[in-house]
């Protein structure tokens, strides 16, 4: 390619300097200085392989060449083309496998000032339209359906039951569920409360109900006796004898069971739930409530408002039917007009 090896702008076109600063980047900068998640380094090392892949097969460069001139603004615009139309991946994952790049251009030039045009010319590629997306959640009877689904026979059908009403309760994650340990658990507090792990490395202090509580309670007595060990996972199975905490996909048939089971004994459910409709649907309750924005967004651990009002600052048909109907006094049969499809589409336009 030509101008590769322009001795103005060495750094630029330098192979070595771009496979030994995207390496710092995810090795050190992003889980050691910015305490990044596994998770979340992972999803930036299988996006900015994927970008890598574009170049060598879309544009021709040897792998071993890439160099951070090759990430420059028409480039990353075809790159953006090429995984909507030819990969045919949502707006949303074009966006973030974009941003992968621009982060890496980020810190690349803030480790050498030659990289720094290219990280300013990609600050200003549009990111794709993503369509605004109904937030999923359970209503009431559902969730009471849900917490109330484990039986009381069984050893684990008893822990489960634990396992889903602290997941609704502190609205968590289900990575920060898997990993509560016993003495993130404060229950003689004055205000009893839950200490969680979320992302970033950052901890946020959950206030717990009372009837929680009690679950918690009986659940610790049970499982973890009268002396407990404070590094041990709150929730755990047995293999062999030995005990090891759940993983994420061990919570998502949990709440998938006793799902299906709802459907069975004739509560309707939403096809393919996962348990962040969980943690959406406590949000969503105390945000019907009447619970402030700021509230909701400390519970949540957003780190910016932004993240919950997206979220929760709209009201749904329901809420708003019920606000409708106690303006009109007259009521009576009334025809609701407001819930025609084309009104009701005019009044979630942001």
């Amino acid at each position: 390619m030509a101008g590769r090896n322009d001795k103005n702008n060495p750094k630029r076109f330098d192979s070595v300097f771009f496979w030994e600063t995207a390496r710092r980047f995810l090795d050190h900068e992003l889980p050691k200085i910015r305490k990044k998640s596994g998770n979340t380094v992972a999803s930036y090392r299988s996006s900015l392989n994927t970008c890598i892949d574009f170049l060598e097969e879309m544009k021709g460069i040897c792998r071993e060449r890439v160099c951070f001139n090759d990430l420059d603004r028409k480039s990353l615009k075809d790159y953006l083309v090429w995984m909507a139309d030819i990969k045919s991946w949502s707006p949303k994952t074009c966006n973030l496998r974009l941003t992968a790049a621009r982060a890496l251009l980020s810190y690349a030039s803030e480790e050498c000032i030659d990289i720094t045009p290219l990280f300013v010319s990609s600050q200003t590629i549009h990111s794709l339209n993503v369509p605004g997306g109904e937030i999923r959640y359970f209503e009431d009877h559902q969730i009471k359906a849900l917490l109330d689904a484990p039986g009381r026979e069984k050893r684990s059908e008893r822990r489960n039951r634990v396992l889903l009403v602290l997941g609704y309760d502190a609205a968590m994650r289900v990575g920060e569920l898997t990993g509560v340990k016993v003495h993130d658990l404060h229950l003689n507090a004055e205000t009893p409360y839950i200490r969680i792990l979320g992302k970033g490395e950052k901890y946020r202090s959950v206030p717990l109900m009372k009837k929680t509580v009690q679950h918690l309670r009986g659940y610790l007595g049970e499982f973890h006796g009268d002396l407990p060990e404070p590094d041990a996972p709150l929730f755990y199975a047995a293999t062999h004898g030995v005990r090891h905490g759940l993983s994420d996909d061990c919570i998502q048939k949990v709440l998938k069971k006793y799902a299906e089971k709802c459907r069975n004994e004739g509560v309707p459910m939403p096809e393919d739930i996962h348990f962040h409709m969980v943690r959406k649907t406590r949000a969503m309750s105390l945000y019907q409530e009447g619970c402030p924005l700021s509230y909701i967004q400390q519970m949540l651990g957003h780190e910016n408002i932004s993240t919950t009002s997206g979220f929760y600052a709209f009201v749904t048909l329901d809420t708003l039917a019920k606000v409708l109907e106690q303006t009109n006094p007259d009521g009576g049969d009334a025809e609701k007009n407001w819930k025609d499809k084309k009104i009701s589409e005019a009044l979630y336009r942001l």
